[in-house]
């Protein structure tokens, strides 16, 4: 079986002067809701063997969170990642065929579109998730997506699994 995730970098700092795009930190509820998403991968027995990451700050620090809670995981940071569209994320997915679970991290709207592209091609084990998937793509999601069989990493075959989205996961108190 091969499992694709795909997460959405965290909360960040506004936009705004004296900040560029590409040098955005995390907010500390961005740090937070990274963590816990990988967490409750754990917990589901979705533990990335390789990660590819953007290089954009936000993406990197992101993956630095996710990776203190994943064992074992090789991170591979991609300038093609910031920012990519669909076509390009899934470029980068097919030449990664040596890990049985592939973690990609990295920026809207590509993350999305490149979700809702698999979606389309391949369905969903899970109404419920297609439709949080398809409503909108939030800071810390991660979509989940699997193929019975272990062949190559083409996005088509994958089906939606599930998505977690990191207010799901807040205390009351958060």
């Amino acid at each position: 079986m091969k499992r694709l995730i795909l997460m959405r970098h965290a909360k960040t700092e506004p936009f705004g002067e004296g900040i560029d795009d590409f040098g955005r930190a995390l907010t500390e509820q961005g740090h937070s809701d990274a963590t816990r998403i990988a967490e409750e991968l754990v917990a589901l027995g979705w533990s990335p063997e390789r990660i590819l990451v953007s290089t954009a700050r936000r993406a990197r620090e992101t993956c630095s969170e996710v990776a203190r809670v994943f064992e074992g995981e090789k991170v591979r940071p991609m300038e093609s990642l910031y920012l990519c569209g669909a076509r390009g994320l899934a470029e980068a997915v097919k030449q990664n065929d040596g890990a049985g679970t592939l973690m990609v991290i990295g920026h809207n709207p590509g993350m999305h579109d490149f979700a809702l592209d698999i979606l389309r091609d391949g369905g969903s084990q899970d109404h419920y998730a297609s439709q949080r998937l398809a409503e909108k793509f939030p800071t810390s999601c991660a979509a989940m997506f699997e193929r019975e069989d272990d062949g190559s990493f083409v996005p088509v075959l994958f089906r939606l699994a599930n998505v977690l989205r990191a207010k799901d996961y807040r205390t009351a108190t958060a």
